[in-house]
């Protein structure tokens, strides 16, 4: 039995799907959220910044002694792998778990991936989807609008400027006929609603965050390293008060203690 706590990380709310993904798989574990939401967003800056904060991140995480990192980020995910394979702690970012997930849809029609700028100019997902799913077209797609509409809280279907968005940036997976879209930003997997209600049933959707949450909770069953009392952290270097607003409203239930304020990291 290992009692250490968990660390997650992410740019704001989009980590939380992570959260709730892995707490369904392994209820005991004790877990920390570190929301990032004083250098919100990620998806416009540059790939060594990106880097850069990646490596402030894993630190901030390794402060609290945990034995395994979920980087519930695609951003991070797709530019900075490589900071996230030298952590000496284990660390499952969400790009392998995403497109492992989305390999294994059945199937030749186009594949879709949706993600942050940086993640899409990186070119990551659509590589590893091209190598990992030989022969099927792969639509890489931008949205930039979206992780801002999300933390301001335009979530539903049917919301103005949400569905403004989705018609700007997911016309061109509707008229390629994708048989699946890959959400390679973990904000995303919050408008799954609105976005399959766009899409039509034809669409199958793949959550990244859901498949690294699976992922890290098989090695941590694998190598015993298992435990917990089921506590929960929160920290943010924003707005504590506004970020636990933004969370009881994602989880459905109150924060089992008041969010916690750390300082802005410079990048």
């Amino acid at each position: 039995m290992d009692n250490r706590p968990i660390g997650i990380f992410d740019s704001g709310l989009g980590g939380l799907t992570g959260l709730m993904a892995l707490r369904e798989l392994l209820p005991e574990e004790n877990l920390i959220y570190f929301g990032d939401t004083g250098r919100l967003p990620y998806g416009g800056r540059p790939a060594s910044q990106l880097r850069k904060m990646a490596r402030q991140n894993l630190d901030f995480m390794a402060g609290f002694g945990v034995k395994a990192v979920f980087v519930a980020c695609g951003t991070f995910s797709s530019t900075a792998a490589e900071i996230l394979a030298q952590n000496p702690i284990p660390t499952f970012g969400v790009l392998r778990a995403g497109v492992e997930g989305m390999a294994r849809v059945p199937g030749d029609g186009p594949l879709a991936v949706i993600a942050t700028q940086a993640s899409i100019d990186s070119g990551a997902f659509a590589r590893a989807l091209a190598e990992r799913c030989p022969g099927r077209e792969i639509l890489p797609v931008p949205c930039p609008a979206f992780v801002p509409l999300i933390e301001g809280g335009h979530t539903r279907p049917g919301d103005p400027e949400l569905e403004q968005a989705l018609e700007r940036y997911l016309r061109p997976v509707k008229e390629a006929g994708a048989q699946a879209l890959l959400y390679g930003c973990t904000h995303y997997g919050i408008i799954d609603v609105a976005v399959r209600t766009y899409l039509g049933p034809a669409v199958q959707t793949v959550s990244a965050s859901a498949c690294a949450a699976q992922e890290l909770a098989d090695f941590l069953l694998r190598e015993n390293r298992c435990g917990g009392s089921g506590e929960e952290r929160y920290f943010t270097n924003g707005d504590p008060i506004a970020f636990a607003e933004s969370a009881e409203r994602l989880l459905g239930h109150a924060l089992p203690a008041a969010v916690e304020k750390t300082a802005v990291l410079e990048c």
